[in-house]
């Protein structure tokens, strides 16, 4: 799974690198925990123009009665997104980019499950930002109330990862992003060849501090060594 990752580059260079026309402003976050507003790309209905949004990290299904805890999503498995309810409608119409710098995975002890499990976080080997595989859902109360949220889509882990997790995030590469965010593709069967792992080559792990294991812990100690 992917329950925690961290955006630290400012706004405009996040809105360089994804062709947003007007950036945000982004307060440096290393700890982003689920629950929490998340900015995620996507594009507007009938228009490429890309945009820049602030989600809740947790997808609520469109078809729930209250947007309680329990169906509050943060991953969608790509193998089963399609088929999914909560997700297979997103799949089609609402894509979008979690922007990251990096994302945390825990290793297993090797005392099982007893042992405190080692934090790992992964980036880019070029260090720029990467973009996570996302959907996103508009939920609407009885009472007018509106809720977007987003979802991770998560898959096999590559040969860097699997020694870690067995799971990982799905990361795009830049020249997948138009047809993923492109709305106008509504068919699954054409973006569900990009759900694949990561190449390893192109990305770090580097074992960091236990710090980043309290959600309340939101700053650059969190990255610290071990």
């Amino acid at each position: 799974m992917c329950g925690r990752y961290t955006i630290t580059s400012p706004g405009q260079v996040i809105a360089e690198v994804f062709g947003v026309a007007e950036p945000v402003e982004l307060a440096p976050r290393y700890n982003v925990c689920p629950g929490q507003d998340v900015p995620v790309v996507r594009t507007r209905h009938g228009a490429g123009d890309r945009e820049l949004d602030l989600l809740r990290w947790g997808l609520v299904p469109w078809f729930v009665k209250e947007p309680g805890p329990a169906a509050r999503m943060i991953n969608a498995r790509a193998e089963t997104a399609a088929t999914s309810p909560a997700f297979r409608e997103a799949l089609q119409r609402r894509r979008c980019l979690l922007p990251a710098d990096g994302f945390y995975e825990w290793q297993a002890s090797s005392a099982g499950k007893r042992g405190p499990k080692q934090p790992f976080h992964v980036r880019r080997a070029d260090g720029r930002p990467m973009a996570l595989a996302g959907l996103w859902e508009r939920w609407k109360g009885k009472d007018g109330t509106r809720i977007e949220s987003c979802t991770v889509l998560t898959t096999s882990p590559n040969e860097l990862l699997a020694s870690i997790h067995d799971r990982m995030p799905v990361v795009l590469p830049p020249d997948a992003w138009a047809l993923w965010l492109d709305r106008t593709v509504q068919d699954a069967a054409r973006v569900l060849p990009l759900l694949v792992p990561a190449a390893a080559d192109d990305m770090l792990a580097a074992p960091v501090s236990s710090w980043v294991n309290d959600p309340k812990h939101d700053d650059a100690q969190c990255l610290a060594p071990p």
